[in-house]
């Protein structure tokens, strides 16, 4: 511990976001930047615990305690190594990670947290600044040949994981470009997409080769990837989202989140002027409170929305951890994202009874009512209906499992009870040479959930092809390859 009384002589700071009025008007990340000494004074506010429960709340194991303690010491060089140790894509955590590592810090059980996703992000950002972070080449080539199947983080985890220990890895994706949610899902202003594209150069560098525009299963048939690979990863996430069957869904209007927010991203991308579905001028309603929800809602406000409305059917959360949620768990507490910092309006405790439409077939008002809910689920609250006017209706309530047509029907792999495909301790399929990672056999989870499943299952896969343990050897000072 460098600083023994930090956490008692620095309250905790994080850096501000970029005025509402200026950052609605652009696509760039939200927040300022945040001083080195600040950041620093930060980091000193780790206490190295004696049982350090940010471990425990980390997917990854991040040696949180030891890259803090070398922020606060200023030798950035050896906390970039001790960040890579256990975590491919820093960049990716440090932006989108909901940081259930804070929730589970020491200093959290009777003060406020350690800014730990604020002092990984700078130590990556840093690192790629002072040129650090470079390709690490396999040692030797072991002739196996790997396709994984999805190029979102859990799948990128496990290719650049198989490459490094010299493995031949292709890695497949059918939209035009690779990364996934992490390209077409996740907006420009929670994650540009500059620190997609510098990760993915030095993975080629590294030597992963990458097939954009196969959809695995009908371009290339399970014939084939089984025959022209000795093991194959499946990554494709949970890509079937959560629909709502209630009248009028098949107006105009009403689209899934997964159709609106990567056409906002191909704008940006330059592919198209302006998104087909727009909300400019528009009343907007996003159904679902979670995340997905809130990038609807920070996307509407860009594009210039009349007003944004997200419904949620849950109760509104409390303000502050509760019994139900104890420490070191992550608690379901109210949040405010940069999203609805910018607008609109957040109800709770509501359902769709109906989408209204008008005379050209195009929703005008969604039917509401209040519900309560019970041991039986959701119960209406009589006389509390009312419409709500929508022009456009986003769908964002979640995903229920992976697409069963196609690939997986093909395959013959084994799901679960909830639709995953269902793995062993060494995340292998029930059909031999077959391996999954992330939300296609976890479900719908976290970004730091996908890479930690996407190295697991790279090392399940190693150690089917090569009879070797440990996935990558251990990390020393002269072949690192920030050294």
């Amino acid at each position: 511990m460098a600083d023994p009384k930090g956490f008692m002589t620095t309250p905790r700071e994080t850096p501000q976001r970029r005025p509402v009025d200026v950052r609605i008007k652009d696509w760039r990340e939200v927040y300022l930047e945040f001083e080195q000494p600040k950041l620093q004074k930060q980091a000193s506010r780790c206490m190295d615990c004696g049982i350090p429960f940010c471990h425990q709340g980390c997917p990854l194991g991040n040696l949180i305690p030891e890259w803090n303690d070398l922020v606060w010491r200023d030798d950035w060089q050896e906390a970039a190594q001790r960040l890579h140790a256990t975590n491919n894509f820093p960049e990716f955590t440090g932006t989108l990670c909901p940081a259930p590592c804070e929730t589970a810090c020491v200093v959290g059980i009777n003060s406020d947290p350690v800014s730990i996703k604020q002092v990984e992000i700078t130590i990556i950002d840093k690192a790629w600044d002072a040129g650090l972070v470079r390709p690490q080449l396999p040692r030797a080539v072991t002739g196996k040949k790997v396709a994984v199947v999805g190029s979102g983080p859990a799948g990128l985890a496990a290719a650049q994981q198989l490459t490094r220990v010299g493995h031949s890895v292709v890695v497949y994706e059918r939209a035009d470009r690779i990364g996934g949610l992490l390209r077409y899902g996740i907006p420009e202003f929670k994650l540009e997409k500059r620190r997609l594209d510098r990760r993915l150069g030095q993975m080629r560098a590294e030597g992963t080769e990458f097939r954009t525009g196969v959809n695995v299963g009908v371009d290339v048939t399970v014939e084939q990837l089984r025959s022209g690979y000795d093991a194959v990863v499946l990554a494709g996430g949970a890509t079937q989202a959560r629909d709502l069957p209630a009248p009028g869904r098949e107006l105009d209007g009403v689209h899934q989140a997964m159709e609106y927010l990567p056409l906002a991203n191909k704008v940006q991308e330059g592919d198209l002027a302006r998104s087909p579905i727009h909300a400019e001028g528009k009343h907007v309603v996003v159904i679902g409170g979670g995340d997905t929800g809130a990038d609807c809602v920070g996307t509407a406000h860009r594009q210039g929305a009349a007003s944004v409305t997200q419904l949620e059917i849950m109760p509104m959360p409390p303000a502050s951890r509760s019994e139900a949620h104890p420490w070191p768990t992550y608690p379901m507490i109210y949040r405010v994202s940069s999203a609805h910092e910018e607008g609109g309006e957040r109800l709770y405790s509501v359902n769709t009874q109906e989408f209204l439409g008008d005379d050209q077939g195009e929703v005008r008002a969604l039917r509401l009512v209040e519900v309560r809910r019970t041991d039986a689920g959701f119960e209406p609250v009589a006389g509390t209906e009312r419409e709500l006017p929508a022009q456009l209706v986003l769908l964002a309530m979640g995903f229920v499992g992976p697409e069963r047509a196609g690939l997986l029907e093909h395959l013959g792999v084994t799901l679960d009870a909830r639709g995953n495909v269902a793995r062993d301790e060494n995340f292998m399929s029930s059909v031999d040479g077959i391996f999954t990672a992330g939300d296609m056999g976890r479900g719908q989870s976290l970004i730091v959930w996908a890479i930690a499943e996407g190295r697991s299952a790279a090392a399940g896969v190693d150690n089917y092809l090569t009879g070797r343990v440990v996935l990558p050897a251990p990390i020393t000072p002269t072949d690192h390859p920030l050294t």
